[in-house]
């Protein structure tokens, strides 16, 4: 996208998304919600998914699944005890490997000595959960999550700006994936190359297109030999 211009430097580092990007928690969770709201005769759409809860910090868009339910269709409906078939029936959901593509460009980056990290709205006690079950706990140099700060959370690009930090590296140095269009507003805001991988949640979400380029995997990602500045044309390949 943009035009042609010089490269600057090489890259330094991958910036990850997690959430939907790296690991598919975003499928359990919203399938479980899903399943709640049919068991009350009522619907939970992908596009309320996207428009009030993905990307987001959790708690922190305004919208409660929960509180909607009991409006919508379920009046009396005890809290706690929903909350705690869904934490566990969404955990039994939870997968225990990467999403495809994931653990070969993290080997691939690696190999050229290029740093990782992840960079997510969530909190970083979740993170390494959902890291130890798919036995990944030891691929990232840094971990940047918002742990329920708002202020910190996307579309802030304050999380990114961190983590260029935490590895000592400039914006033009590393590239960041993203699947939602909050995260893509917030790598982009902190002047970053986006590649937008959408799942299939995030699909044909309005915002994607911000993303300088937009891939149906993360195999589909060539690893670049250098970056352009902000805002021009998509790296050289190797």
């Amino acid at each position: 996208m943009g035009t042609l211009t010089s490269l600057v430097s090489v890259i330094e580092a991958l910036l990850f998304d997690f959430d939907g990007l790296l690991y598919d928690s975003e499928t359990s969770a919203y399938e479980v919600w899903r399943e709640l709201y049919a068991e009350h005769g009522a619907e939970f759409p992908r596009e309320l998914w996207q428009q009030q809860v993905m990307g987001r910090p959790p708690g922190t868009s305004g919208f409660d699944p929960l509180e909607h339910l009991e409006e919508l269709a379920a009046p009396g409906l005890d809290p706690e005890l929903t909350e705690a078939d869904r934490h566990r029936r969404r955990d039994e959901l939870f997968p225990h490997e990467l999403i495809d593509g994931a653990t070969e460009l993290l080997a691939r980056a690696h190999a050229r000595g290029i740093r990782t990290a992840i960079v997510s709205s969530n909190h970083v006690e979740r993170i390494h959960e959902h890291l130890a079950r798919a036995g990944q706990e030891a691929d990232f140099e840094a971990i940047i999550t918002a742990d329920g700060d708002p202020g910190r959370g996307k579309p802030s690009p304050a999380l990114y700006l961190e983590a260029l930090e935490a590895l000592g590296v400039e914006a033009a140095q590393a590239v960041a994936f993203e699947d939602s269009p909050n995260g893509v507003r917030s790598a982009k805001a902190a002047g970053l190359y986006v590649v937008a991988v959408p799942n299939w949640l995030t699909e044909g979400a309005t915002g994607l297109e911000q993303a300088d380029e937009i891939l149906p995997t993360l195999a589909d990602y060539t690893l670049p030999e250098a970056t352009l500045e902000s805002g021009s044309a998509a790296p050289a390949r190797s």
